[in-house]
């Protein structure tokens, strides 16, 4: 039976975590990870809640050992842990904090003494076996589940380690935006160093200053792992940004200008990550150099009637995208919008993607969203948009709009908003969308 190492490309003594500003070597984690195992409860599945980085990694590798299957949630409401208690079952959760659900079993992540120098050996995990399930974000409906063996999660983590070049970044460590119970932020803040060699930063910051003050206490080299909606945020303040080494992207296309001005300010070369759930990250691009995708190594995708598919290298099985593709030559293609987010007005046709690339390319729009309305069976004849741009007026937005799309696709009506509600990885959950909406309606009734 073919197997991957838990971890590699360490040295001895290499770093694989910072955590409060201590130096956790690779030898410490798989002793914390060996430790942990040996004390899980007999279960099948793990529901890791852990919300400090390192944390996360070690329990995710001591499931691994004891063969118990990662649960990954998309949110920790109260509905959805109870439907994957009825839905699971043995299942127990790891957490490092206090979760208020009562009926699940729960195991606070111990603190574990300094083992001294040891020196255990890398274990290996069959390729075949069911590492984690993790969920869609539920952005379009219910979060749905989807299995990954550690064979096609190890060889994710190759296939991004290639093509974003960090075999020569060995030792970087990486501070992510994003939670590592999401796709993106388990391969890129998780996968990745534990296949490439690179550090886990264990804390995960949300606010600018939180993040402009943990990358500064990082040594270098050092990379931003963060999505879309982060990045706006923290160089919309004037505050300067630490130098940086390395950025990522991912969950929403990012626009040029956005692109541009992040690698201006951090000075390092800012690339992107395509891919879903099903299938994991698929491909990359440097943004400022091209629109086009480029397919990661054994990725392949063809298209039919139904749509784009991909397979091969880690997508194990025929993924449906839920995107709108244009295929180009060797390996590469251009990204028009979710499939679901087509709008036909007037006889003329976009994409939501689209509409919110121009919405929030504009000077002062913080956040912004295109909603198709709900109008029954009738055809979609106007949008509504919300906005954050505290510094603008309706009719400077609209006219900035009218310079970038379609009349026909102006926002009728056009609502200013506080915020909107976003999830840990910048997306708007469909259900939450909804309650938002519902929530505004009420109030201006």
């Amino acid at each position: 039976m073919a197997s991957a190492p838990l971890v590699r490309g360490f040295g001895a003594g290499a770093a694989f975590a910072y955590r409060k500003g201590v130096r956790i070597s690779v030898e410490r984690f798989l002793a914390d990870a060996s430790r942990l195992a040996a004390a899980l409860p007999d279960r099948n599945y793990l529901l890791n809640l852990c919300s400090d980085r390192y944390h996360f990694a070690v329990g995710f590798a001591a499931a691994l050992l004891r063969r118990q299957v990662n649960l990954l949630p998309p949110n920790e409401t109260p509905d959805l842990i109870e439907r994957l208690v009825s839905q699971y079952p043995g299942v127990h959760c790891l957490s490092d904090r206090a979760t208020g659900f009562g009926s699940l079993e729960t195991m606070t992540f111990p603190e574990f003494d300094d083992p001294g120098p040891v020196a255990p050996p890398i274990p290996d995990v069959p390729e075949t076996q069911i590492a984690a399930i993790v969920f869609t974000s539920g952005s379009t409906g219910d979060p749905v589940p989807y299995r990954k063996t550690w064979g096609s999660l190890a060889r994710v983590a190759a296939a991004e380690i290639e093509i974003l070049r960090l075999r020569a970044r060995i030792g970087m460590v990486l501070i992510g935006t994003v939670p590592p119970q999401h796709v993106f932020g388990l391969e890129a803040t998780v996968l990745v160093p534990m296949q490439g060699g690179l550090a886990v930063h264990a804390r995960r910051p949300f606010y600018p200053a939180d993040i402009r003050a943990e990358l500064a206490a990082l040594p270098r080299p050092r990379g931003l792992v963060t999505t879309p909606v982060h990045l706006r945020a923290l160089l919309a303040e004037p505050d300067e940004v630490p130098a940086a080494d390395f950025l990522l992207c991912a969950t929403a296309p990012l626009s040029p200008q956005l692109a541009a001005r992040a690698e201006a300010c951090f000075a390092a070369p800012l690339h992107e990550i395509y891919g879903c759930t099903e299938s994991g990250g698929i491909a990359s691009r440097r943004t400022v150099e091209s629109n086009e995708w480029r397919a990661m190594k054994r990725v392949a995708l063809r298209t039919d009637g139904a749509g784009t598919w991909v397979r091969g290298g880690h997508a194990e099985t025929d993924v449906l995208l839920a995107d709108v593709i244009e295929l180009r030559s060797r390996g590469r293609f251009l990204l028009h919008g979710r499939t679901a987010d087509l709008v036909n007005i007037a006889g003329k046709r976009t994409s939501l993607a689209h509409l919110n690339y121009h919405l929030n390319s504009i000077p002062g729009v913080r956040d912004g969203t295109f909603v198709v309305p709900d109008q029954g069976s009738e055809a979609v004849t106007r949008l509504t948009a919300y906005v954050v741009a505290p510094g603008l007026t309706r009719a400077s937005l609209l006219a900035a709009l009218r310079q970038r799309i379609d009349a026909a696709f102006l926002p009728r009506p056009l609502h200013f908003v506080e915020a909107l509600p976003r999830n840990e990885t910048g997306k708007l959950p469909h259900r939450a969308l909804e309650g938002f909406e519902s929530g505004l309606a009420q109030r201006a009734g």
